[in-house]
């Protein structure tokens, strides 16, 4: 009798679908997303695939940001190249700002420590200018909203929520803003920058947004919160 070989089915952040087979073998383990049906690995939920070791698992795509060309982000610089920065755009991909695609001069790199541009921790808002085949991302500065954000607060929300808290025609958001006296910047992937005097209040507002968006008369009470309150109650 042949024994069954063990083998790997998905590549890494391969985007997989529930009852899938990811694994076949007693090489592979299951790890979240996933179960063991016989001598396969399933997919639970819809996703990315994640391999490490020999464990597979997998990143739910409800909640993570899949980049689109043109969106608009916010990322923070996780480290430096000799060419070009890593960004975090809260999303399982790579995101790669290149020296050309950041600075609009001339940049002599054998004079320039690229950390007096965008250091590592700094944070940015940029556009998403290609995402390769291989899910390698691209970013860019150049777009009149692009540049470095300085102080304030950051907070993350559901990506698929952003249209509610932005709100038709931008009236959820505005609101927010003028009345916390705060800047808000969203990027589309879920990450919200906030910088003015009511910070907690404004981050409250939309945190609520957040968890209540489903649910009629959001407006309202919004509204309400915003009115009733001073910030750091």
């Amino acid at each position: 009798m042949k024994e069954n070989k063990s083998e790997l089915l998905v590549k890494e952040k391969e985007i997989v679908i529930p009852g899938q087979t990811l694994a076949n073998g007693l090489d592979y383990l299951p790890s979240n997303g996933c179960y063991r049906s016989n001598n396969e690995i399933k997919a639970k939920v819809i996703g990315l695939a994640k391999i490490k070791d020999r464990y597979v698992g997998i990143i739910p795509l409800s909640g993570v940001y899949v980049p689109k060309p043109g969106d608009g982000i916010i990322g923070t610089v996780s480290d430096l190249q000799s060419t070009f920065w890593i960004v975090d755009i809260n999303s399982p991909y790579d995101s790669i700002l290149q020296l050309g695609e950041a600075v609009g001069e001339y940049v002599d790199l054998s004079k320039t420590d690229l950390s007096t541009y965008f250091d590592v921790g700094d944070v940015i808002y940029a556009k998403i200018l290609n995402v390769a085949k291989s899910k390698n991302i691209t970013l860019t500065m150049n777009d009149y909203r692009a540049k470095k954000l300085v102080g304030g607060k950051l907070l993350s929300i559901t990506p698929s929520k952003v249209p509610r808290l932005i709100g038709r025609e931008g009236s959820m958001i505005e609101l927010i803003k003028t009345k916390t006296a705060c800047q808000i910047i969203v990027g589309q992937n879920g990450v919200v920058w906030v910088k003015g005097e009511q910070e907690n209040l404004a981050m409250k507002a939309i945190m609520t947004i957040e968890k209540e968006s489903h649910i009629s008369g959001l407006t309202d009470r919004i509204t309400g919160l915003l009115g009733g309150e001073k910030d750091g109650e």
